[in-house]
C-alpha cells in the first residue's frame, strides 16, 4: 500500500485528491508540522529538504520508489495508472506546462500571501491554527501589496486560460488537482478582499464548482482538511 507522510498542507491535498481519484489505496503517516517532525531525522532519510509531502509505494514493479514533492509525486501517480495526463504530444505539454505554473507561482504567491494577511487579523475563522503560529510578526504594508496584486493578476491568468475550456488544459488532469487545492484554500480570502472576484471571474467561480461537485475530490481534501486529528486517525 502507498504511504504518503504528510501534514494537512495546500500541497499534500493535491497528492490526496489525486489518489482518491486514482482510486489507490493508502495510508497517511503523520509528519506532525507544529512538532517539527519534519526536521527528525527519521524523515529527513525519506526526504532530505525536510517539507511535506513525500510518498513511498513498496509495490513498485521496479522495486520501491521514493518520491517527495508534491509536483513530482502528481506525475508519479499519472504514470503509475496512466490517468490525468496525456501519454505523449502537446496534451500532454500542456497539463505539465500548467502544473509547472501552478508550483511556480501560484503556491509561493498564495503561500507568502497568506502569511502577511494572517497577522492582519489573526483571530480571523479562516486563519488556521498553523498559520496563525507560522504568520508575519507583523502587518507590513509592502508585502500585503505585492503579493496581493500578483495574486490577482494570477487569477485573470486563470481566467483567461479557463475561457472556453472546462478544465485547464483542456481535459481533467494533475493541472487541475494541483491549482484547485491552492484555490479553494484561499478563495474565502479573496472573496473578503474583493466580493464581486466570483461576478469578475466567472470561468474561476465555475471551474472551482466542477472540481468541488467531484466525489473523489471532495474526499481528497477531506481527508487533509484543517483540524483533522491526523494522529488519531494513524493510530
Amino acid at each position: 500500500m502507498i504511504e504518503l507522510y504528510t501534514w494537512s498542507t495546500q500541497n499534500a491535498r493535491k497528492v490526496t485528491i489525486m489518489l482518491e481519484e486514482c482510486e489507490l489505496a493508502y495510508s497517511i503517516r503523520p509528519i506532525n508540522l507544529f512538532k517539527n517532525e519534519q526536521k527528525d531525522e527519521a524523515f529527513l532519510a525519506i526526504n532530505p529538504n525536510g517539507r511535506v509531502p513525500a510518498l513511498i509505494d513498496p509495490d513498485a514493479p521496479s522495486g520501491p520508489v521514493v518520491v517527495a514533492e508534491s509536483g513530482a509525486i502528481l506525475i508519479y501517480l499519472a504514470e503509475k495508472t496512466g490517468k490525468f495526463l496525456p501519454p505523449s504530444g502537446p496534451e500532454r505539454y500542456g497539463a505539465l506546462h500548467w502544473l509547472m505554473w501552478q508550483m511556480s507561482a501560484v503556491g509561493p504567491v498564495f503561500g507568502n500571501l497568506a502569511h502577511f494577511v494572517a497577522a492582519v487579523d489573526p483571530d480571523s475563522p479562516r486563519v488556521n491554527a498553523y498559520l496563525r503560529a507560522t504568520m508575519a510578526p507583523g502587518v507590513f504594508a509592502y508585502p500585503l501589496k505585492r503579493f496581493g496584486d500578483e495574486a490577482m493578476r494570477l487569477v485573470s491568468v486563470l481566467e483567461r486560460q479557463l475561457e472556453g475550456r472546462e478544465f485547464i488544459a483542456g481535459e481533467l488532469s494533475i493541472a487541475d488537482f494541483a491549482t484547485y487545492a491552492w484555490f479553494e484554500s484561499i478563495w474565502a480570502g479573496f472573496r473578503a478582499r474583493q466580493p464581486v472576484i466570483d461576478d469578475l471571474n466567472p470561468n474561476v467561480a465555475a471551474w472551482m464548482t466542477r472540481l468541488a461537485t467531484r466525489p473523489h475530490t471532495r474526499r481528497g481534501m477531506e481527508r487533509l482538511a484543517w483540524g483533522v486529528d491526523l494522529e488519531k486517525e494513524s493510530a
